[in-house]
């Protein structure tokens, strides 16, 4: 406890808030942040309340559930009707809204739906059970990715015939380009995500601060965390002097987890991949390599195309792009809330409608 007491020091702390007051503020200076655990550490430790009032946060995609196309679900909820397919998923899946139904609802209807903590699982079940096939929703963004990659060489090496994937797993970077270009949000800088930049490193962020004249601060979760991260990029605002900053350094190394990069590398291809509420975004995903594809469900079982109606009430889109906040949301709280969740952004306890419920509505 005493580590993270480090991070939550009130002296610490206040010294912050008092150099950020201290800036030369003379514009409102916008931040993104793009990790889920920043934005619950953001409201949970009402860093939102002591900040300067010119200084707006943004919640960002940086949700892997929230991210995840309605499309993704719908071709989910095809598999699992399928007697000879076990789905095997995250828990948080299950109540994201289809279409037209949620794996939650088809489990109930008899499909063979299975909850895993991790990728391994589904790999154990595959190889328990030869007479069944498997089929593991793969979602995440660089941090999930190398577990995914790992697992499906070993079931290569052990000559795993009855596992496969439904891959729907992103790369921050260049989502976060997307949002930089995007002139109504008039970004000024993220605070960068810790576990996604200790795999990808630092340089990833170095192009775009060049490129966009924006600045970058890689954060831990804690308060004094976060509060480094918002100093240093209202600095390099005040200062016009754009650049990354590595605060998350006791995880985050410069060139990142180069064993992760190698494994990525050998299983997968960069691909352009849709996200929810954006749209294709150019080299954001990944797709099996060539030699690898036995493992992709899309290639061994295509589905059909059909016409689906798109939700159009929820404006979880609009969330993730940081376009509107939860609170704006018509259906937000009253229609929408963690027992019915109309949208994948009030499913996962990152997502940021999630967050606003717990931590900003009005009682």
């Amino acid at each position: 406890m005493r580590y993270i007491e480090e991070f939550r020091n009130r002296q610490i702390i206040s010294r912050l808030v008092k150099k950020l007051k201290g800036l030369k503020i003379s514009l409102p200076l916008n931040f993104m942040e793009v990790c889920g655990t920043h934005t619950v550490s953001f409201f949970k430790f009402g860093i939102d309340k002591i900040i300067p009032s010119q200084i707006k946060i943004i919640s960002g995609p940086g949700c892997p559930v929230c991210v995840s196309e309605e499309d993704f679900i719908d071709k989910a909820i095809y598999y699992a009707q399928n007697k000879e397919m076990v789905v095997v998923s995250f828990a948080d899946m299950l109540r994201v809204p289809g279409t037209n139904s949620t794996l939650e609802k088809e489990r109930a209807k008899g499909a063979d739906i299975r909850l895993v903590y991790s990728v391994w699982q589904a790999l154990e079940m595959a190889e328990e059970n030869s007479a069944k096939k498997f089929l593991f929703l793969a979602v995440g963004f660089e941090t999930t990715a190398p577990t995914v990659a790992l697992t499906v060489l070993t079931a290569k090496k052990r000559k795993i015939k009855n596992l496969f994937f439904l891959l729907s797993l992103k790369r921050i970077p260049p989502v976060m380009e997307y949002l930089l270009r995007d002139k109504d949000l008039n970004l000024q800088g993220f605070i960068c995500p810790g576990h996604v930049s200790a795999i990808i490193g630092v340089k990833p962020y170095g192009l775009m601060a060049r490129k966009y004249k924006a600045g970058f601060c890689i954060a831990g979760f804690e308060p004094v965390d976060i509060l480094t991260a918002i100093y240093v990029l209202a600095k390099q605002a005040v200062n016009k002097e754009f650049m990354v900053f590595n605060q998350y350094r006791r995880l985050v190394k410069e060139e990142g987890n180069l064993q992760a990069q190698k494994i990525l590398k050998e299983v997968f291809l960069i691909d352009d991949v849709r996200w929810r509420g954006v749209g294709l975004i150019p080299q954001s995903g990944f797709k099996f390599k060539k030699f690898l594809e036995f493992f992709d469900i899309e290639k061994i079982l295509p589905i059909p195309q059909k016409i689906r109606r798109k939700n159009n009430v929820c404006l979880c889109g609009e969330v993730i792009k940081g376009k509107v906040s939860p609170l704006e949301c018509p259906l937000f709280s009253e229609k929408c809330n963690p027992r019915f969740p109309m949208g994948p952004c009030m499913v996962s306890m990152e997502g940021a409608c999630h967050a606003y419920y717990r931590y900003q509505r009005k009682n």
